[in-house]
């Protein structure tokens, strides 16, 4: 059963777990990954979905009720719908859901699906073919469209298209996105362009979803090596510890930050945003 409420130092309620499953991505986003890839890791040097499982199960016993799966691109490591299996069996897990860019949903959608999985977002910054492939570094956007077609088939709903807005180069089409969105049943979430070296906390000229105001942050993250980020724009990171998982949780909880400016640890990649 769970413990009841978390609360930070700053009186914030968190109850929002987002897991990272792999740094591996199948493009390359401008604003995201390098132009050359990534390191590979060895298998090794990532959590096994069991591991996943015995940190998401503690962290649900203490009162998270919400788990988002990330990456990179969580589709591209093998078995994720097993994963997806044994977390929807931990007992007050409210929500677990995945962000992924879509190109592997057709076929995946309809097995996350029926092995529990509750709601996608799916990252498309432009419905403009050629600028899809220039942002992604030689992504096909027919591939992200045919995943979208997947996932409601396979029953999807409340599906959010995640849209990172990049003056002079997208911030013209949040119209046409948001009649994209309202013609295919899906919600548009506008994303600002960030940079997590340098955080700009001025407010841009267009309304976005996110990031979230520092105020009302729920969250923090773990990533696919098996450290918990109690902020997205800090360096502050906590390895955890399998002996006491729970100590590690109440640790980075403990150790969120009013406010992050600078991460310069780790790249967007790593941290699934």
């Amino acid at each position: 059963m769970s413990s009841g409420r978390l609360v930070d130092r700053y009186n914030r309620h968190l109850n929002y777990l987002r897991i990272s499953i792999t740094d591996r991505c199948n493009l390359r986003c401008q604003y995201c990954m390098p132009e050359a890839g990534i390191e590979q890791r060895e298998h090794r040097d990532i959590m096994s979905y069991e591991t996943i499982r015995q940190i998401a199960k503690t962290a649900v016993n203490m009162g998270f009720t919400k788990i988002r799966l990330t990456g990179g691109e969580p589709l591209v490591r093998k078995g994720i719908e097993n994963l997806v299996t044994m977390l929807r069996e931990i007992s007050d897990l409210h929500e677990l859901n995945l962000t992924t860019n879509g190109i592997l949903l057709t076929d995946k959608a309809a097995v996350l699906k029926k092995n529990g999985l509750d709601r996608l977002n799916i990252s498309l910054d432009t419905l403009d073919a050629i600028k899809f492939k220039e942002m992604t570094r030689g992504g096909d956007i027919s591939q992200v469209f045919a995943g979208i077609a997947a996932a409601q088939a396979a029953g999807f709903h409340n599906t959010k298209i995640n849209m990172v807005l990049i003056p002079g180069f997208n911030d013209h089409e949040i119209e046409t996105m948001q009649k994209f969105c309202q013609d295919n049943e899906l919600t548009l979430q506008r994303i600002h362009h960030y940079s997590l070296q340098k955080r700009d906390l001025h407010r841009p000229v267009f309304e976005a979803e996110r990031p979230l105001a520092c105020g009302s942050c729920n969250r923090i993250r773990l990533t696919a090596d098996g450290h918990l980020k109690p902020c997205l724009f800090s360096n502050q990171e906590f390895p955890v510890d399998l002996h006491d998982i729970a100590a590690s949780i109440q640790q980075a909880i403990q150790a969120k930050p009013a406010q992050g400016n600078s991460c310069t640890g780790r790249g967007n990649w790593q941290i699934g945003g």
